[in-house]
């Protein structure tokens, strides 16, 4: 089946048009309209820096449901000692930054171009995009950010640059998705790291049922504030 190529318009294809890989459609923009409208029915942009905008909706999809969150004995007990401080929504661009040229993805090259940058920052001027911050000794040690849609919470990415830094940060992402009745973290791909926290793979047909039944209005949010 041929990817679908987007113009202006604000349409996407049904998600179970996508190709094996995910890959559902190219081209259109990253305006706040369009982003939203992509993520309210499970499609996201990755793309690296001098490519088309791409457009996926991956199956299996990988899930976290907040309370199915494991937390290992070790990492409950950094949490506990008070190493480090958390916080929400204070320092979004460094996070999405941090992200980008986190240890091995500068080299490589990242996804989280200059304009997915100024795109996802856009997002969160406008109570969109939220991030986790992760600090040690005032300096920024680890960090996540995503999209939230009514009881859904879209990861992007997340980084560390002390151990332990990006863990922290999911704990206490899971701790405010439990505190503001957000019923399923997107994970998007599947990783080894987010299978021991307890994330399992999802059928795109549950997955979908998931979004219709937990998103009712894609309204902006106040700033997060840590509970």
């Amino acid at each position: 089946m041929p990817v679908f190529s987007l113009n202006e318009t604000l349409i996407f294809p049904l998600p179970e048009f996508a190709e094996p890989d995910g890959l559902l459609a190219i081209g259109g923009d990253l305006s706040p309209d369009r982003l939203i409208l992509a993520y309210r029915q499970g499609i996201f942009p990755w793309f690296s820096e001098g490519d088309p905008i791409l457009w996926w909706s991956p199956a299996p999809r990988l899930a976290l449901f907040p309370r199915e969150f494991h937390l290992p004995g070790r990492l409950r007990r950094t949490i506990a000692s008070g190493a480090f401080t958390v916080t929400a929504d204070t320092a979004f661009a460094a996070v999405v930054n941090g992200c980008a040229t986190a240890s091995g993805r500068s080299e490589k090259g990242t996804w989280i171009t200059p304009a997915i940058q100024q795109a996802y920052c856009r997002l969160h001027q406008l109570g969109f995009a939220h991030s986790i911050e992760c600090w040690q000794d005032g300096q920024l040690a680890g960090g996540l950010y995503g999209i939230c849609l009514d009881r859904v919470f879209f990861g992007e990415s997340m980084f560390a640059r002390v151990s332990n830094g990006s863990k922290v940060a999911l704990a206490a992402l899971v701790r405010q998705a439990i505190h503001r009745n957000i019923a399923l973290i997107d994970c998007q791909m599947t990783t080894e790291h987010l299978l021991r926290f307890g994330a399992r793979e999802i059928a795109r047909e549950l997955f979908q049922a998931q979004l219709d039944a937990h998103i009712d209005y894609c309204l902006p949010q106040e700033k997060w504030r840590l509970e």
